[in-house]
């Protein structure tokens, strides 16, 4: 099964420096059937203005992934963490027993990010920050883990049974992607265009900021039909 949710029918929310489209139900956007996939809750689309950001405020009990498009973010939290993350490359935040951080984009130019948030399996964790710079080369034509619960050589860790991964695909070339029993997937379409097959030969096309639900499947074919840059989290279906 293959659901696409095409970006223009994202939840949205726009003010004078934040435009930010919603892929499940976030702030004052709700929708019952969209309320997550599995741990994962909150996959928001945002471009920031320069200048400007989220002030100082608290999390609890949430792994808080951020994926630089383009620009940059410079984060700041209450335990004295400081660093700036660029385009290609992601931050990780263990919200655990409770932690209060700001993020600015202090660059000249609107940054575009997406904010990630998956429920983890352990309450009350120490909080702690991270970010790691991930080349965008090293993603050319397969799946590189970005930030992971299930062991991942390289990956940002997070405190859930679950990954997500990033690839770069060139017009023409093919992505095999092997989902385990029990698992599934959501899949964003950072930039270009593709087309994504099951196991069952269903398909669907995903332009750039699509989204797509993927489940009851084993097996993936993502083809490009443009170059492009995927965004992909494995997924449990129960946790």
């Amino acid at each position: 099964m293959i659901e696409a949710r095409p970006f223009e029918n994202l939840g949205h929310f726009e003010n004078a420096w934040l435009n930010a489209n919603y892929h499940f139900s976030f702030a004052n956007y709700r929708n019952p059937s969209r309320m997550g996939v599995g741990p994962l809750r909150v996959w928001n689309d945002d471009t920031v203005a320069p200048g400007q950001g989220f002030d100082m405020h608290g999390h609890r009990d949430m792994e808080i992934i951020t994926y630089i498009r383009e620009g940059a973010i410079t984060h700041q939290d209450h335990l004295g963490n400081e660093g700036r993350t660029e385009a290609g490359d992601i931050q990780v935040m263990s919200a655990g027993k409770g932690i209060l951080h700001a993020e600015y984009n202090q660059e000249d130019r609107p940054t575009t990010l997406f904010q990630i948030w998956i429920l983890p399996n352990k309450a009350h964790v120490q909080p702690r920050w991270e970010t790691r710079r991930f080349p965008r080369e090293d993603r050319a034509g397969e799946l590189v883990a970005l930030a992971s619960g299930r062991g991942h050589d390289g990956a940002l860790v997070i405190h859930q049974d679950a990954a997500l991964f990033g690839s770069l695909l060139k017009t023409g070339q093919t992505l095999d992607v092997e989902l385990e029993p029990g698992r599934q997937a959501y899949l964003v379409l950072a930039t270009g265009r593709v087309e994504v097959q099951d196991d069952s030969a269903a398909s669907q096309t995903l332009k750039a900021r699509d989204g797509a639900h993927i489940a009851e499947t084993g097996r993936l074919r993502i083809a490009a039909q443009e170059d492009s840059e995927l965004l992909l989290a494995d997924l449990p279906e129960a946790f």
